[in-house]
């Protein structure tokens, strides 16, 4: 079968290349994985070989994916991970030791520019999607920027934060649906938000973990339900996405974030032929 498709949506444009790997156009599925945050740099040096392996032997356009801070625990006494200096210390180590693009979030204007230095695309988490000097900021740094819808947000809304990042003249854009506060302590993906976001003619991702999140189900904790995400994952690649995000571990419910909803790696190599089965026959 061709590597190349027929565009799955007319809204389709821009195709917005990280490392080596094309989002959007014709380009097959794409994948973003990793853990949810650095925990060591052994556990995560390990994992990303393993995804690195994966990905050679399944032929998958992959980008690790791994925070150095997760800025927005519930708690403050909850794992955080080693801190900007030494979390793209050990990022840099991944993509030495992998070959592997690499993909981290910021929270400030000045973390931004310090990711760039050492990864291949910077995200923004969704609960700072509309901070405007931070999304300045990371037009600025050049590199592409990947963008979590924020849960309190309309699709179409993001355009002002597309408008935002390319009045710096950076046009690498990806958006990535991450699901819709639904009541209290939960979500629901709407998979019209990929089709509505697709229309402003940048690469759209779906968020397959943390879509099934329940922010704060658990007090002082966010918890979820991890074992709908592979049936997101799936129903979003049908409904026609340029890639998946999704949260791995090698043990999950040995995580220190997020234990609830990531997907053991296990099971990482099955999800994958399935969605790329779906992903050859969209039109």
């Amino acid at each position: 079968m061709s590597s190349q498709r027929k565009p799955k949506h007319a809204g389709e444009g821009r195709v917005v290349r990280v490392g080596t790997v094309p989002f959007g156009g014709k380009h097959p599925l794409a994948l973003i994985a990793g853990p949810c945050v650095i925990e060591s740099r052994k556990s995560c040096l390990d994992l990303a070989r393993r995804l690195a392996r994966l990905a050679q032997a399944e032929g998958i356009p992959l980008i690790f994916k791994a925070s150095y801070d997760k800025a927005n625990r519930s708690a403050h006494t909850s794992f955080r991970g080693p801190g900007l200096a030494v979390g793209l210390d050990v990022l840099r180590a991944v993509k030495d030791a992998t070959g592997l693009p690499v993909l981290t979030d910021v929270h400030t204007c000045a973390e931004a520019q310090a990711a760039a230095g050492v990864v291949d695309v910077i995200q923004i988490p969704a609960f700072l999607c509309r901070q405007t000097d931070l999304l300045l900021a990371a037009g600025d740094t050049g590199i592409p920027v990947n963008v979590k819808k924020g849960q309190f947000l309309a699709p179409w809304d993001m355009r002002y934060v597309v408008a935002k990042i390319t009045s710096r003249g950076n046009h690498k854009i990806i958006l990535t649906e991450r699901g819709v506060s639904f009541g209290y302590n939960n979500l629901v993906a709407d998979m019209r938000g990929l089709l509505a976001m697709r229309e402003l003619g940048y690469p759209v991702v779906f968020d397959a973990t943390h879509s099934v999140q329940r922010p704060g189900g658990a007090g002082d904790r966010t918890t979820g339900d991890g074992h709908w995400a592979p049936a997101l994952a799936r129903a979003a690649v049908a409904t026609g996405c340029d890639g998946v995000f999704l949260e791995t571990h090698v043990n999950p419910k040995q995580a220190l974030s997020d234990r609830e909803n990531a997907i053991p790696f296990a099971q990482v190599r099955a999800l994958w032929r399935t969605m790329k089965a779906i992903d050859a026959i969209v039109d």
